[in-house]
């Protein structure tokens, strides 16, 4: 094995994994979703709208809000896979008394292929979980849970002070 400026190696089917965290989260989060998009592909869902799909069926209805929050997902990237679904007719908008924010449900559709992909999901799941084991992902889940609250924090950080640099010199 080849030693770099880390002393990591991704093994012999990966390269050296970078020394910097968001290269390797990066790299290793395209891998794990392409493992998960392979094994759902019967489905017809790629793992991303399952995610939607799931979050939405575990609520009832949830709006782009509640998605972003419980799916850290950009607003923009949100919005373009909400908009896929809703044209697939697997989510439909649902009024809402506020009139300003609009609720999705599932459709009939999205409940059917939701049917399909979970045991496909849970498939990958748990061969995933038994390569790696519950002890050592239960770790990476803190260590992972750490990394998450830091990111956000420094960002909100980052973007109030400039908001208050920017005010400033208005």
């Amino acid at each position: 094995m080849e030693r770099h400026a880390t002393g990591v190696t991704g093994g012999p089917e990966r390269g050296p994994l970078s020394p910097c965290v968001c290269s390797t989260l990066r790299m290793v989060s395209r891998a794990v979703t392409q493992l998960y998009d392979d094994i759902l592909r019967p489905s017809g869902l790629r793992v991303n709208q399952f995610s939607i799909l799931a979050t939405i069926a575990r609520r009832g209805e949830a709006n782009l809000r509640h998605l972003e929050r419980a799916l850290a997902i950009d607003q923009t990237t949100l919005t373009r896979s909400v908009n896929l679904l809703e044209r697939d007719r697997m989510i439909e908008r649902v009024p809402n008394p506020d009139g300003r924010v609009k609720a999705m449900r599932l459709t009939g559709k999205g409940k059917r292929l939701l049917n399909v992909a979970r045991p496909l999901w849970a498939q990958v799941q748990h061969r995933v979980l038994r390569e790696l084991g519950p002890p050592a992902w239960a770790d990476a889940q803190r260590r992972l849970a750490r990394l998450l609250h830091v990111a956000v924090v420094k960002r909100r950080l980052y973007r109030d002070r400039r908001r208050k640099l920017s005010g400033r010199r208005s």
